[in-house]
C-alpha cells in the first residue's frame, strides 16, 4: 500500500473557520475551531500536490477524516483559552545553555517551579542533564540525584515532566510522581520503551538524528527536513504502540535545533501541521535557542524572550497543543493576547 500523508494548509480559525465549513470551503482540524482550505499531497515521501481541499481527489479524502477526530488531553490536562498547554523548563544542571546553574540547589529549584505555576505554567519539565551540543554526559545516578528531591515536592502540585533518556531516571522520576517523560531520544535508549511501558505516564517523543547531541550537528542532512521528521516521528510512534503505549499518552516534537541547520529550523516551525497527521500531540520547544539569538542579533539567551514568543505565536496558530518555555508568563500573556484575536466575537475577554 502506498504511503500517503496530507499537509493541512491556510490554517482557520474561529468564526472564519466555523463559515468556510459550512460552506465546504473548508476541513476540520482536530475539532478545535480550527480548519485548513489548503493541502500539500505526499506520497510515497514525495510531494505530488497542492490542491484545495473542497477538490481533494477522492482517494485522499479518508485522510481529512483522520485529520477532523478531535484528540484526548495530554497528561489529563486539556488546552485552555483557546491556547496551547504552557511547559515551563525547571533545570537542575549546571551547564544548561539558557540557565544552567541557577537551581541546583534543590529548594532554589521547588521556588521556581512554583513561580512558574503561579505564572500560568499547566505543568513543568525538569532536566537533570543538559543536551546541549558538547554537554558533558550525566549518569544516571547524579541525575536521578538532581531531580527526585524536587519532583517529590512539586509533584502534589503540578503535572510534573521529566526530561531524561535514561530508563533509570525514568522509572525513578515516575516513582517520584512524574506524570510525563520527555525524551530527546524518542525512548531509543535501551530499557526507555520499557519504561514508559510499565507506567501510565505520557511521553513526548523528540527527533534528533542519532543517539548523541554532542555529535547531532554533523547529521543535520536531510532533503526535506519536515518530511524525514515525520516518518521518524511515525515511526518511533508505531514501536512505542508495539510496546503496549496507547497512541493517546504520545505527543510530538519535531526537535528544533537537535541536528537541524537554521533554515531545517524556520522550515519546521513552518511546516508543523503536517505532524497532526500523525494522530498525537505536537509539541513546540524552540524557547532561547540559539537561531532565535541569531536571527534577532541576540547572543545572550537570556534576553531571547522577544524571539521566543514570535516562535511561539507562530506555532500556536499552526496549531501546537504544548509550547516548552522558560519564560513563562510572557508566554501565557502573548497567547492569551494571540488566542481572542483568533477566536470568535465575545470569547477570549
Amino acid at each position: 500500500m502506498v504511503e500517503r500523508w496530507l499537509e493541512p494548509l491556510g490554517l482557520l480559525h474561529g468564526d472564519t473557520a466555523r463559515v468556510a465549513l459550512v460552506a465546504g470551503h473548508a476541513a476540520a482540524l482536530r475539532g478545535e475551531g480550527r480548519a485548513f482550505t489548503l493541502a500539500r499531497l505526499i506520497e510515497a515521501g514525495r510531494e505530488v500536490g497542492l490542491v484545495p481541499v473542497a477538490a481533494l481527489p477522492e482517494a485522499w479524502r479518508p485522510l481529512l477524516a483522520d485529520l477532523a477526530q478531535p484528540l484526548p488531553g495530554f497528561a489529563r490536562l486539556e488546552r485552555r483559552e483557546g491556547r496551547p498547554l504552557v511547559m515551563g523548563i525547571l533545570n537542575v544542571t549546571p551547564d544548561s545553555f539558557s540557565d544552567g546553574g541557577r537551581y541546583l540547589d534543590h529548594r532554589a529549584a521547588v521556588v521556581a517551579g512554583h513561580a512558574m505555576l503561579e505564572a500560568g505554567a499547566d505543568l513543568l519539565d525538569l532536566g537533570g542533564e543538559s543536551t546541549r551540543p558538547g554537554a558533558t554526559p550525566v549518569d544516571p545516578e547524579a541525575e536521578i540525584a538532581r531531580v527526585v528531591p524536587v519532583i517529590r515536592e512539586l509533584a502534589p502540585h503540578a503535572t510534573i515532566s521529566i526530561d531524561t533518556r535514561h530508563a533509570a531516571t525514568m522509572r525513578a522520576a515516575i516513582a517520584a510522581g512524574a506524570r510525563v517523560v520527555n525524551d530527546v531520544a524518542a525512548l531509543r535508549e535501551a530499557g526507555a520503551l520499557e519504561a514508559v511501558a510499565d507506567s501510565d505516564c505520557s511521553v513526548v517523543l523528540m527527533h534528533m538524528p542519532g543517539l548523541d547531541p554532542a555529535t547531532m550537528q554533523s547529521r543535520a542532512d536531510y532533503p526535506d527536513v519536515a518530511l524525514a521528521v515525520q516518518r521518524f516521528l511515525a515511526e518511533r510512534i508505531a514501536a512505542c504502540e508495539a510496546a503496549g503505549i496507547a497512541r493517546a499518552r504520545i505527543c510530538v516534537d519535531p526537535g528544533i535545533g537537535f541536528g537541524k541547520t537554521l533554515a531545517h529550523n524556520l522550515a519546521l516551525i513552518d511546516r508543523l501541521p503536517l505532524l497532526h497527521g500523525l494522530g498525537c500531540r505536537v509539541l513546540m520547544a524552540a524557547s532561547r535557542k540559539g537561531f532565535i539569538g541569531r536571527l534577532g542579533r541576540e547572543p545572550v539567551a537570556e534576553r531571547r524572550a522577544p524571539g521566543s514568543l514570535a516562535v511561539a505565536l507562530a506555532a500556536a496558530e499552526r496549531g501546537a497543543d504544548m509550547l516548552r518555555v522558560h519564560d513563562v508568563g510572557e508566554t501565557v500573556q502573548a497567547l492569551r493576547v494571540g488566542a481572542a484575536i483568533l477566536a470568535p466575537p465575545g470569547e477570549g475577554a
